[in-house]
């Protein structure tokens, strides 16, 4: 009786195993290879005309008469480029924009990182509403900036000068980037700026050790936004200056009745600091982007 006992108990279970219900699984696969798909569309359509400029640029001015045109480089060519580099204003426009694009990025940092923290960290009255101000004032146009600093630097003698481009694309980049940076404080935990004043730190050195490190792919990203703004930026400098034009300027107004392929070579010129720059900032976005997955 015991031995029959024991045989049924130790008897395997016949009875058939539920199937896994693989769906979910599947759908997860599929969502991913969608975006995969779409991530790489809107690259090759973003990477495309950059493609279609440098090829155009870098190609004899007889390739860029044939038609249709080779979409693999077949005859190049730096002799548009030399050429466009050595017309009046160039060099100097590339100057200018070097270092209006540097001096604005700077002096926005000074100003936006502290400001976005205060905004991140201190409730005081008006916060909501001094927000949405900077939203305001990023939405007007440029010329209801300039024309007025136009007016104002004729008078103080700013006008026709770096400075006066600078100041002007300070006063754009700001609202973007104290709202960057404030929203990127305000992911740092106040616990550990908390402990490191416990340990002895000051409220300046807590700032400097502790929070701006965790925040640097945030100021990466507004520095991005300045730096590409203030390179890209024509209508304001246009009317700013004269003599002292920034690259996209120059390129504006002496490039209007230009050949075509001199044109090309403008617009070559005018991306490719833009993306050595994003190029060396790459890696903080990449940090900051593998934090948020985690």
């Amino acid at each position: 009786m015991s031995h029959a006992t024991t045989n049924k108990t130790t008897a395997p279970d016949s009875r058939p195993q539920p199937e896994v219900d693989r769906r979910p699984l599947a759908r997860r696969r599929r969502n991913r290879v969608l975006l995969q798909v779409g991530c790489i569309v809107i690259t090759l359509f973003m990477a495309l005309p950059l493609y279609l400029i440098a090829l155009s640029a870098t190609s004899s001015r007889a390739a860029l008469q044939t038609f249709p045109l080779s979409f693999i480089p077949n005859n190049f060519s730096l002799e548009t480029m030399q050429t466009f580099l050595q017309s009046t204003g160039i060099l100097p426009g590339l100057i200018n924009s070097v270092q209006v694009g540097i001096f604005t990025l700077l002096l926005s940092l000074i100003i936006g990182v502290p400001a976005g923290y205060a905004v991140a960290r201190f409730a005081f009255p008006g916060r909501d509403p001094y927000q949405l101000f900077l939203l305001f004032t990023r939405a007007l146009p440029i010329v209801v900036l300039s024309v007025p600093l136009a007016q104002l630097f004729l008078q103080t003698g700013l006008y026709d000068s770096a400075l006066a481009v600078v100041l002007l694309h300070t006063a754009l980049a700001l609202p973007t980037t104290i709202l960057i940076t404030s929203s990127v404080f305000l992911g740092v935990p106040r616990d550990v700026e908390e402990a490191a004043r416990i340990f002895g730190c000051s409220p300046v050195q807590a700032f400097l050790k502790v929070v701006m490190p965790m925040a640097i792919p945030g100021i990466a990203a507004a520095s991005i936004f300045t730096f590409v703004m203030s390179w890209n930026e024509v209508l304001g400098a246009s009317i700013l200056t004269l003599n002292q034009r920034t690259l996209p300027a120059q390129v504006l107004s002496s490039l209007a009745e230009s050949p075509l392929a001199y044109r090309f070579a403008g617009g070559f010129l005018l991306v490719i600091p833009a993306l050595i720059f994003i190029f060396f900032m790459r890696r903080y976005l990449t940090n900051m982007w593998g934090s948020t997955i985690r």
